[in-house]
């Protein structure tokens, strides 16, 4: 889906369930992680977040564009807007929107371990992130650290 249909399928939900015009832009915005979507106060635009498409279901996407069609329409009413208004509350249970944005799925991250070892005792150091071996010593011995080698978890 384009942002171009995106605009389209917004427009045909606000005529549909708000029975106003929406005549400003709607796009997909891959930013977005947490939230599935957002109205600007400032330009009226409205982003999606893509994950909202591609994770779940039509019905999840459309929820989502009628919780911000909710926020558009009451904005530009100069009605109560925001979540905990009355007004919002009550337009969005008749539309039937989302409360909520489902959750996205976590993906999967791979992260490296880098194992330094002290040249005395043998001590073992996993960190996260490389360290200067010539700044640090073994807290059991201060013993020299020697670089042994990146794991990749």
């Amino acid at each position: 889906m384009t942002d171009q249909s995106l605009t389209e399928l917004i427009e045909r939900l606000s005529l549909q369930f708000f029975n106003r015009p929406f005549v400003h832009q709607a796009n997909f915005n891959r930013r977005l992680k947490t939230t599935g979507g957002r109205y600007h106060l400032q330009d009226h635009h409205i982003d999606i977040n893509p994950k909202m498409l591609t994770e779940h279901d039509t019905q999840t996407l459309e929820g989502v564009i009628k919780h911000e069609l909710c926020h558009y329409h009451l904005h530009l009413l100069h009605r109560g807007y925001r979540h905990r208004d009355a007004e919002f509350k009550q337009l969005l249970a008749q539309v039937g929107g989302a409360r909520y944005a489902p959750a996205a799925q976590k993906t999967a991250k791979s992260s490296k371990i880098v194992i330094y070892k002290c040249s005395d005792c043998g001590q073992v150091y996993p960190r996260r992130r490389r360290m200067n071996t010539a700044r640090y010593v073994c807290r059991r011995c201060h013993g020299r650290l020697i670089y042994q080698t990146t794991q990749i978890q």
